[in-house]
């Protein structure tokens, strides 16, 4: 097996390596996934320059090595390998891209006490930063070790938690570990997936006001330090944060939300051509699974049984990729919606002043505008934990869409 750079695992099927590594440069990076038999053979012909390893493999190709980094011997595991002249050099480029995700949002673990979800690798990994970063105590939460989700009660004074557990992961998106709410002195949360872009650790703490970040921005930057080691050169620390938006603005979902009226479905075409995306109106899945008009539903059935049906019409529409997607107003009402929307999307609150929402077919919006302005009260604080970027919708759609891609495309 030969390939002059990429990166061997045992399933590669969701890698994001190979466009980060294109974005740095490297047209030659490619995924080779290899069976847990097929290690020996590809590590003794070493027919490559430069590598990246990932699981089960970090350790096991240690042994083949001939000189290997100091943070690698202390972490205990390799990510990176460079062929020099046929010498075989293992560093952990992960410990650097761990510190710089937890920076990239502000959070500190000096004289913190940390508490590391799960055992693994990355585990280990998380304790050497964070310890060699000068957290006040470190805490390892397993199954079933002394410190264990049993007795996690004991470390409610934690001020930064991490998830180095797969729980959580696509395609289990609704799972997780515990709530965050006895948590009170929480300071930072750091989940080290990123597929879902924010898992429910990550919109609990979200909700909460508290700083977050997930896996992906700590996947670019140790990709960063590879293609480092791999040309001997250096590259701006600027480019992590480049490619990381570029990587979220083409595989995560675009969702709008805001008020009936304010140019949702409008809006969402326009971007939808513009990016060159399927768009999906969530009112127009429930028109079409119900055969009749939302008016109708609500004279019919009322608003209990229509909320039910928009919340399985947004739960598939949030399962797609790559889509923009435009709910209704009241979406964004139940908890479960607000968690859907969130999860794997870039999402966008459509705000605008009563008097200029458009009203026609829509059966909550048929009030005077004191009422409409009661709604408004009401939901904005749901429409704001939701929101990723706030757009004020001026009378122009297009001069509104054309901020919109600005603010994505920067």
């Amino acid at each position: 097996m030969n390939t002059a750079y990429g990166l061997i695992g045992k399933k590669l099927g969701h890698s994001y390596s190979a466009p980060i590594h294109k974005a740095l440069g490297n047209p030659d990076y490619s995924l080779v996934e290899i069976p847990p038999e097929g290690v020996d053979a590809f590590m003794r012909e070493h027919n490559f320059k430069g590598i990246n390893v990932t699981i089960p493999y970090k350790e096991t190709v240690i042994p083949y090595l001939d000189e290997i980094s100091d943070r690698a011997k202390k972490i205990g595991s390799v990510n990176t390998i460079v062929n020099r002249d046929g010498k075989l050099y293992g560093d952990n480029t992960d410990y650097y891209g761990f510190s710089h995700m937890a920076k990239s949002v502000g959070i500190s673990f000096k004289d913190k006490k940390v508490i590391i979800l799960g055992g693994g690798g990355t585990s280990l990994t998380a304790q050497a930063v964070t310890r060699d970063e000068g957290a006040r105590e470190i805490v390892v939460i397993s199954r079933k070790g002394e410190n264990n989700y049993n007795n996690l009660y004991l470390h409610y004074d934690a001020e930064v938690i991490v998830n180095c557990t797969p729980v959580g992961m696509y395609p289990n998106i609704d799972d997780k570990l515990f709530d965050l709410e006895p948590f009170t002195k929480l300071q930072g949360v750091i989940d080290v997936i990123y597929n879902p872009s924010k898992t429910n650790i990550l919109i609990d703490a979200k909700h909460r006001g508290v700083p977050y970040v997930n896996g992906l921005s700590m996947l670019v930057a140790q990709a960063k330090l590879a293609h480092e080691l791999f040309f001997d050169t250096e590259v701006a620390d600027s480019e992590i944060e480049r490619i990381k938006n570029k990587l979220e603005l083409e595989k995560l979902n675009i969702v709008f939300v805001g008020m009936p009226g304010s140019g949702k479905t409008t809006l969402s075409n326009i971007i939808a051509k513009e990016l060159g995306r399927s768009v999906v109106d969530t009112d127009d899945m429930i028109v079409a699974k119900e055969g009749r008009t939302i008016p109708e539903i609500f004279a019919d059935k009322g608003e209990g049984y229509f909320r039910d049906v928009e919340a399985e019409c947004i739960k598939e529409a949030c399962s797609y990729e790559k889509t923009v997607i435009a709910t209704g107003g009241g979406a964004i009402l139940r908890e479960e919606n607000r968690r859907n929307i969130m999860q794997n999307s870039i999402v966008i609150w459509l705000r605008s002043p009563i008097e200029r929402l458009a009203r026609k077919g829509r059966p909550l919006s048929s009030e005077d505008n004191g009422k409409m302005q009661k709604m408004l009260e009401y939901r904005e604080p749901f429409y704001r934990e939701v929101a990723d970027i706030v757009t004020d919708v001026c009378t122009d759609p297009i001069a509104t869409a054309n901020e919109i891609l600005k603010i994505l495309r920067s």
